[in-house]
């Protein structure tokens, strides 16, 4: 959903702004992709380890929490002053990759039915 979302949302900048907004906006929605990816990859270990050990299975979330934070800033960084992307466009493309996140994990998950 969030790749649908930044892409739909940087073809509209491409084609009602300029290719460079176009570029930023799914620049932005990348970066939200990488970190939903590291987020769901921490939580999985932080599963594996918590029936053993949950202050361990603590520890990786904050860590991993901590890891995107960096990450995140990096990013912007790079996109912002490396390359010279347009920042509301990286802005507005992160946000609406996060907001498509929020609203796919908010549904509830589909129920198996056995017969």
């Amino acid at each position: 959903m969030q790749i649908l979302a930044g892409s739909v949302l940087a073809i509209g900048f491409y084609l009602g702004v300029s290719p460079i907004h176009g570029r930023s906006a799914f620049f932005g929605g990348l970066i939200s992709v990488m970190l939903s990816y590291l987020l769901g990859r921490g939580v999985k270990r932080a599963e594996a380890v918590a029936a053993t050990n949950p202050r361990q299975s603590m520890t990786i979330l904050y860590i991993g929490a901590a890891q995107r934070f960096f990450l995140a800033l990096a990013a912007f960084a790079v996109g912002l002053a490396y390359l010279k992307l347009e920042p509301l466009a990286v802005f507005i493309g992160f946000a609406a990759a996060q907001l498509a996140y929020v609203f796919h994990a908010r549904e509830p998950a589909p129920k198996n039915k056995e017969a």
